[in-house]
């Protein structure tokens, strides 16, 4: 079952707008907020780097000063000393080090599993016409590789750039702290570092957010034909999926050897850097050493204080490819979540009869904004009455039922569900469920996927839900149940069964308009006959508009409406359309005609 809905929907923009991608900026100020709620993490996260960044730093002193006292043959006893601070100095930085990658990780983890929870939340609830133009495999992918993307950065990434980061700011102080002479000789391979790493970034942002929507594209073409394998082979259309899936690969393919060829040069470029710039503290050094100005073991400790800028400094910099593909995907992510917020379920309708009726006015839709699906429809189901919409194979009658649902909306007119005649806030229209062919087993116990319509029910609720629909025989057979796991890895269902289940669902739900699209297509002849006594119970006293596929629920209609070609071309009830001779009458001929004699 598909529930949408409040009560009405006015015209809405002309074209669908895909799933939204934040930008750099309000990432940013999303994450800050995020992180603001944890306020000790991030002190954590902040002090401990630093002080592991501290002990790093007194090691390049410490052994310097040895080298001061193996030079100076001063006494043993200070050279001892100094080996003691400098195995403190190192099991500290490694203690603080360790729980400083902790702390940022943890954090970093905690954010994450917020947003995790938004984006699912928020996906829930995206409308089905966004979700339609982007794709599916861009809400799957944003889902799951995105996720573990971002999730794999705060683990690995993240603790190891803001290490990396403190360490080489403290030790430029560092090597101020020698001899600002020595500071301004390493600082000379910045511009070097600052031009490779601006071209890199200016060429690598696009490239990583373009592998990140190629990838949401081969995403897509791989569940479309994984989903789809059936239908596939059936029609023989394997060599088109399997050439559009090669497409999409070899896009996302190309894009990463392109990202590859960037990150080659660009490390090209910091290794000449770091040669400019160990050559200009040693040139610098050597001077400073010979006048007197500077000890050989303050010299030591420069050059080791520059050496040791090597390591974090290609940390930094190789991560940035980590980090430009997490911002893609982070960016992604806000994006989804910071959509509105679920809507609010209904509490109104439980135990008492609906009585709000439809009404279409003036309703035009297309689907490209160039060629109407509907043209101004006018439709009119009043509260408690049943009405079967047919016509010919695209006359709009699904189009209709996604309207009225709210999965699209109207490019002109108006619709009105009960007595409001405003759209809620948020585009939702909890008054309406929406039954089509394409129903959905979710994985779990029957008892869960009953509850998504009422999470309070209870058992004998779910058990006379299930008798309603003609389920309880095949459901109470099962081996333990409603406690039966069913979907995917559990129990599987015949259509039929799953299509009574989403009725059930319906029923539970109980909204005042129900909407079925062709809810018995997909069964046999026998499995037709069952659905169609299930959809009898389930619309019986309830506002309903049926898109009968079999015209046996159109006969049984208090009102049929034909569509051709986007409009109401007939009205009335089975037997005066049958006697006007017109279009209605011609689809019974052929549908009786058609239909296998009983045995």
């Amino acid at each position: 079952m598909t529930g949408t809905a409040g009560a009405a929907t006015r015209a809405a923009p002309d074209a669908a707008a895909g799933l939204p991608v934040a930008g750099r900026r309000a990432t940013w100020r999303t994450m800050r907020a995020r992180a603001g709620r944890y306020r000790r993490a991030v002190a954590a996260a902040v002090l401990l780097p630093v002080a592991a960044t501290v002990a790093a730093l007194a090691v390049p002193l410490l052994l310097g000063a040895v080298v001061d006292v193996v030079a100076g043959n001063r006494p043993d006893g200070d050279l001892t000393g100094l080996i003691v601070l400098l195995v403190v100095a190192a099991s500290a930085q490694g203690l603080l080090f360790g729980l400083g990658s902790a702390a940022v990780g943890r954090l970093g983890e905690r954010l994450l599993a917020d947003l995790r929870e938004d984006v699912v939340d928020r996906a829930l609830v995206v409308p089905i016409d966004q979700v339609e133009q982007a794709g599916t495999g861009d809400l799957v992918a944003r889902a799951s590789s995105d996720v573990d993307l971002v999730s794999e950065a705060a683990r690995e990434a993240i603790p190891e750039v803001v290490a990396s980061s403190l360490i080489i700011g403290l030790t430029v102080v560092g090597l101020a702290g020698l001899d600002p002479r020595l500071a301004l000789a390493g600082l000379s391979a910045v511009p070097i570092q600052v031009l490779a790493t601006r071209w890199y970034l200016r060429r690598s942002r696009p490239l990583y957010a373009a592998e990140r929507a190629a990838e949401g594209r081969r995403s897509q073409a791989v569940h479309g034909s994984v989903t789809g394998a059936r239908t596939i082979r059936a029609l023989r259309l394997q060599a088109p999926h399997v050439a559009a899936v090669g497409r999409t690969s070899q896009e996302a393919a190309d894009l990463a050897v392109a990202a590859a060829s960037v990150r080659a040069r660009f490390a090209s470029a910091l290794n000449a850097a770091e040669l400019v710039g160990l050559g200009a503290v040693l040139a610098v050094g050597y001077p400073l050493v010979q006048s007197g100005s500077l000890s050989v073991g303050g010299a030591t400790a420069a050059a080791l204080f520059f050496h040791r800028l090597f390591d974090p400094i290609g940390l930094l910099l190789s991560q940035l490819d980590t980090a430009q593909s997490a911002g893609a995907a982070l960016a992604r992510l806000v994006g989804v979540a910071s959509l509105p917020p679920t809507a609010a379920a209904p509490t109104a309708g439980r135990g008492e009869r609906p009585t709000g009726g439809v009404t279409l006015t003036g309703v035009t839709f297309s689907y490209d904004g160039r060629r109407d699906a509907l043209r101004e429809v006018e439709l009119v189901v009043r509260p408690g009455e049943r009405v079967a919409l047919v016509g010919p194979s695209g006359a709009g009658k699904s189009t209709v039922a996604k309207l009225l649902a709210g999965v699209h909306h109207p490019t002109a007119g108006s619709i009105t569900v009960g007595s409001d005649d405003g759209r809620d806030g948020d585009g939702a229209r909890p008054r309406v469920a929406l039954v089509t062919q394409e129903v959905h087993v979710f994985a779990g116990t029957l008892a869960d996927d009953l509850r998504l319509a009422r999470p309070a029910a209870t058992d004998e609720q779910l058990w006379a839900a299930l008798a309603r629909v003609g389920a309880d025989d095949w459901a109470r057979a099962l081996p333990e149940g409603l406690a039966t796991v069913v979907g995917d890895g559990g129990h599987q269902l015949s259509a039929t069964q799953a299509q009574q289940l989403a009725l059930a669902r319906l029923l539970l739900a109980d909204p005042e308009v129900a909407v079925l699209d062709e809810a018995t297509a997909e069964a046999g002849s026998v499995g037709a006959a069952v659905l169609d006594a299930a959809t009898a119970a389930v619309v019986e006293g309830r506002t309903a508009l049926v898109i009968a596929h079999r015209l046996t629920q159109a006969a049984t209609a208090d009102r049929v409406v034909v569509l051709d070609h986007g409009r109401v071309v007939e009205e009335g009830t089975h037997d005066e359309l049958l006697a006007t001779g017109g279009l209605y009458a011609t689809l019974w001929s052929a549908w009786s005609s058609a239909r296998p004699s009983p045995t």
